[in-house]
């Protein structure tokens, strides 16, 4: 099942079980039963602490626990845990083989601590990069507490109980048999779902910090990169993400980072956020701002409003808060959210295997979109509002060979048809006869491009018509002390590596503001360095 690089690493990592475990499998005389078998029996030759067992008595074949030899203590995969979830597999390996999580100690205390039965089942696909967090996250919290349980399935498998829990997004997380949450999430925020009074708490925490140099509102691209220049400075810094990584979580190939050949997107985050911890910067994930008060005047301090309740002050300020996918704003289109209207196509294409699809949008992204689904679903419809595609050309080539897809352009989405339940079709307008038509589908990808997180910005900065941070060629925007960096901005070109640079220089400038502002004696050591340097 394993190749022999694989195998060899695996055995690295396996080294760290400390106590035995059991691979339990339930199995019948299927394809993906004999892959699963071998792959099971490719683990159990590689560590001499786990055992193989076939009982054959789960509802769900295949499938295979993890458990702890002479405990409850366990996980359980409906599926095969490869692609993206393989890294998931080795880690429930490893943690109910014993070896201790990286996560922080009071959240580990936290978890421990809950009172409650909790049932977890998590819905996935091998290709979404976002399901590997949620899977991580429960099956640490049911490897931390005997009242926890975690079931992963692989929905692409299970395309029949998909269809009858009517999971049409991933991932899809139920409690006790109810829908608990969709989409990704991390650990602090499952945690906090579940006990009431951990938005409290970290908002009390968050209003005693002291004030910061340099406060950096999103951990994006631009964002990581400002909150390192600026430590780098020796100043003190602080990050507020809503979720680090931003939106570059969601991507799925990355070709064009100069010096990489090519990355996916949750690797560079993990990448992003281990440098930044490399410095003494204070990172308060799971935060969002809604408000900005500038200071009354040049020099004060700005202070920063976050959802909890708590506020921040620095003396300057980068906005770094990116952007999100773009929706069509038609009627249905949030009633069917995660119903058959989707934004990712990675993530949640394998859940419309077999059926009729449509991808909004022509660019880049919309295309792309197409190609991917169309080796995966019926049909896909792709509709553009323009006369003509705008993708790349050796992109629309590639979609014009695929049999299964049809192009219409000159159209305007104009609803998302459903039963109640879920999409069942959409409208469109053609623009070139003003007429209706309604095409019959079960999924809507919605690729028209993104839109700026700016809207809790709208009396503090000055902003452009389209929403975006107005900045400088310093990444100054209108309020002195306050910059902005990343896609949010009036900055042209949104891509992951000019947002980088956009960021370390915005960090740059509000350094050379702080020494500006500061009289000699009291500036950091660094600061009167590069003074004198200059």
């Amino acid at each position: 099942m394993l190749d022999a690089n694989v195998k060899a690493q695996l055995k690295g990592y396996l080294v760290n079980i400390t106590q035995p475990i059991e691979l339990v499998a339930s199995l019948d005389d299927g394809a993906k039963s004999r892959e699963m078998l071998g792959l099971l029996e490719d683990i159990v030759s590689l560590t001499d602490k786990a055992t193989l067992i076939r009982k054959d008595d789960d509802k769900r074949k295949p499938s295979f626990m993890i458990r702890r030899a002479g405990t409850d203590i366990g996980v359980r995969f409906a599926g095969l845990p490869m692609g993206h979830e393989f890294t998931s597999l080795v880690l429930a390996l490893l943690q109910v083989g014993g070896h201790p999580s990286k996560a922080a100690q009071d959240l580990i205390e936290q978890v421990k601590n809950l009172d409650g039965d909790y049932a977890f089942e998590t819905y996935f696909s091998l290709s979404c990069q976002n399901c590997p967090d949620v899977v991580q996250a429960l099956n640490l919290m049911a490897v931390l507490n005997p009242r926890i349980s975690h079931t992963a399935i692989d929905g692409a498998l299970f395309q029949e109980e998909v269809d009858a829990r009517k999971v049409m997004a991933v991932p899809t997380i139920f409690l006790n048999g109810d829908v608990f949450g969709q989409g990704r999430m991390e650990l602090e925020q499952i945690v906090a779902k579940l006990d009431s009074g951990a938005v409290a708490r970290a908002a009390e925490k968050i209003a005693q910090k002291e004030a910061f140099d340099v406060l950096v509102i999103g951990g994006g691209p631009a964002g990581a990169a400002s909150a390192i220049y600026a430590a780098r400075k020796g100043i003190r810094t602080g990050i507020v993400a809503e979720r680090f990584g931003g939106q570059v979580m969601d991507t799925m190939g990355i070709e064009n980072f100069i010096s990489v050949s090519h990355t996916e997107g949750p690797k560079l985050v993990a990448q992003l956020e281990q440098h930044v911890k490399d410095y003494d910067v204070d990172i308060m994930n799971l935060q969002r701002a809604e408000k900005l008060i500038p200071a009354a005047t040049e020099g004060g301090l700005h202070e920063v409003v976050l959802a909890s309740g708590a506020s921040l002050k620095a003396r300057s300020v980068i906005l770094s808060t990116g952007a999100r996918w773009r929706q069509m704003n038609v009627p249905g289109e949030d009633e069917y959210r995660n119903k058959g209207v989707a934004y990712c196509p990675h993530c949640d294409g394998p859940l419309f295997k077999g059926k009729d699809v449509a991808v909004i949008g022509g660019g880049n992204s919309g295309v792309e979109a197409a190609i991917d689904l169309a080796g995966i679903v019926a049909h896909v419809t792709l509709i553009e509002y323009d006369s003509q595609l705008r993708a790349d050309a050796v992109l629309q080539r590639k979609l014009a060979s695929l049999p299964n897809v049809r192009v219409i352009t000159s159209a305007l989405t104009t609803e998302v048809l459903g039963d109640g339940g879920k999409v069942i079709g959409l409208t469109y307008k053609d623009r070139n006869s003003d007429t209706s038509h309604v095409i019959d589908l079960q999924g809507i990808f919605v690729q028209i491009g993104l839109v700026p997180n700016t809207e809790f910005l709208t009396e503090a900065v000055a902003l452009s018509p389209r929403g975006e941070i107005e900045v400088d060629h310093r990444g100054g925007t209108s309020v002195p002390g306050v910059f902005a960096a990343g896609d949010a901005t009036t900055t042209p070109f949104k891509q992951i590596i000019i947002a980088m640079g956009e960021g370390s220089k915005a960090a740059l400038s509000a350094f050379d503001y702080l020494i500006r502002l500061a009289p000699a004696d009291a500036a950091p050591q660094e600061a009167q360095a590069t003074a004198q340097a200059a």
